[in-house]
């Protein structure tokens, strides 16, 4: 047996399970990477770093950011607690109830005691300012449960994780794809066989963890799962992450599970590149749409821009904007609400204008019809008192879309339009895999040797997804695969 365990991938999910591995006993352990070194760590690279773990008191944050208060005076004070059951609320709301029960309970959990232990392996960890706070004359406002992320963001994590990894002695091949399983007369996999830089060759294992990614840069796949208009999205992270664990296990009669036909789809800038950047990273995200009002190329809004916080609605806000004419729309702010666009915003180039008609007349799309629309949205704008900290009921009425919360009137120069499109994250649908990340069969059985974590998982989401809740659930399942993983191979 040329190695324990052999971990696809080498992102998050992959990485958590390598480390995990060597923890449990595996001593010859080797991760597989499609990409070259300078293209490597999956999705994780271009991710923000957001982590949303449950916890029951504030002071439980110190274990990962003891000196939090000194950067974030009053952190402690502005977040709060998050516990299971407020976990387990989001998840269900945001995927329609569609969640798969067991394994979102595994996922909330272990979350908390899964961010602790990739702490001790040597992630960082810092409170995720730029991404989910808001700051309100002069104070930093926190949401629920997504307060913290690695530091240095999905860089950092990425690199941080292959530090530990090469802490441990795990052997890291790169320009090396898994092609297909390889498996005894019993069934079991054995191995892997993998295309590399001098050929194709089999590698035998005592056990195989998929960590590989969805199929997100896959557009023949896009097309056949997802349809229309997912097939022409920009990819906002790694264009290697094509399917490849899906194939082999789906090969060898691993049992589908999930939304197939969803995705996490993102308001992203339009300008952004067909593939994700590795200098800008999550940088071209537009999430602040919800203190403003969004229109397409035809003039008309179509969505409802303040239905929940941003973290709640933006993983399916990319689909309605790249179902949009031309897969374009634009967002709209006024004048009271620039100091409340996130960050991000700084890596794009805004159409400005003192007055909406000026600034329409600027946009490629029909100006009278959104003029026209805008007047409308100002004249129904909420009465009440205006809080970008809560769901402050400030609603529309009377609107064919109506706008839930934050509706104030664009009344206040100068104002500004930045044109987005929906990048596509990572897919849905997966694998079934049971309490011990084991991949289970056609038949309903484990597949002896085979396991799987990160974005292979499927069942957990659905339609939605509440932001942190990826990293955290390929973590959780990456850490429960590696365990496994080395005490099928060493037992």
């Amino acid at each position: 047996m040329d190695y324990d365990v052999v971990v696809v991938g080498t992102g998050n999910a992959a990485q958590a399970a390598a480390v995990a591995s060597r923890e449990a006993g595996a001593e010859r352990v080797l991760m597989l990477e499609k990409a070259s070194l300078d293209q490597r760590g999956g999705n994780t690279h271009y991710s923000g770093g957001l982590f949303r773990f449950a916890f029951n008191q504030t002071e439980e944050l110190l274990r990962l950011v003891p000196d939090v208060e000194d950067h974030f005076p009053g952190f402690l004070a502005n977040v709060s607690p998050y516990p299971a059951e407020a976990f387990r609320h989001d998840l269900q709301r945001v995927t329609e109830g569609r969640t798969d029960p067991e394994l979102s309970e595994i996922l909330i959990g272990k979350s908390y005691d899964t961010v602790c232990w990739m702490h001790d392996q040597g992630i960082a960890m810092e409170a995720a300012a730029s991404l989910t706070a808001i700051q309100v004359e002069g104070e930093w406002k926190w949401p629920a449960g997504a307060v913290i992320r690695a530091a240095n963001e999905g860089v950092g994590l990425s690199r941080m994780w292959f530090a530990a990894a090469e802490a441990l002695g795990i052997e890291v091949r790169y320009e090396s794809a898994a092609r297909g399983l390889l498996q005894d007369a019993q069934g079991s996999v054995t191995g892997v066989m993998v295309q590399g830089p001098e050929g194709t060759s089999e590698i035998s294992a005592g056990a195989v963890v998929l960590g590989c990614g969805g199929f997100e840069a896959n557009p023949e796949w896009r097309a056949r799962y997802l349809g229309r208009p997912w097939d022409t999205a920009k990819v906002r992270g790694t264009r290697y992450n094509t399917g490849d664990g899906l194939h082999m296990a789906l090969e060898i009669g691993a049992l589908p599970h999930g939304q197939w036909s969803g995705s996490h789809g993102t308001p992203i800038d339009a300008g952004a590149p067909e593939f994700g950047d590795r200098l800008l990273t999550d940088k071209t995200n537009r999430l602040s749409y919800p203190f403003g009002v969004v229109v397409n190329a035809q003039g008309d809004r179509f969505l409802d821009e303040g239905e929940d916080f941003q973290l709640y609605t933006y993983a399916k806000t990319g689909g309605a904007l790249l179902s949009q004419p031309g897969g374009v729309a634009y967002q709209i702010f006024d004048g009271k609400v620039l100091d409340l666009l996130e960050p991000r915003y700084e890596t794009g180039t805004p159409v400005v204008a003192e007055s909406l008609e000026e600034l329409l007349r600027q946009l490629p799309l029909d100006s009278d019809r959104a003029m026209a629309a805008l007047a409308e949205f100002n004249a129904h704008s909420g009465q009440g008192r205006f809080d970008p900290t809560i769901l402050d009921g400030l609603a529309t009425a009377g609107l064919d879309v109506d706008k839930t919360n934050w509706a104030q009137a664009l009344d206040t120069p100068p104002f500004r339009a930045y044109p987005v499109t929906g990048g596509i994250t990572f897919t849905f649908g997966g694998v079934r895999v049971t309490s011990q990340a084991e991949v289970v069969g056609l038949d309903w059985q484990p597949i002896d040797g085979l396991f799987a974590c990160g974005e292979m998982v499927g069942g957990l989401f659905h339609a939605n997804y509440p932001g942190g809740s990826g990293l955290m659930a390929g973590a959780v399942f990456g850490r429960i695969a590696g365990g496994s993983a080395a005490r099928r191979s060493t037992g």
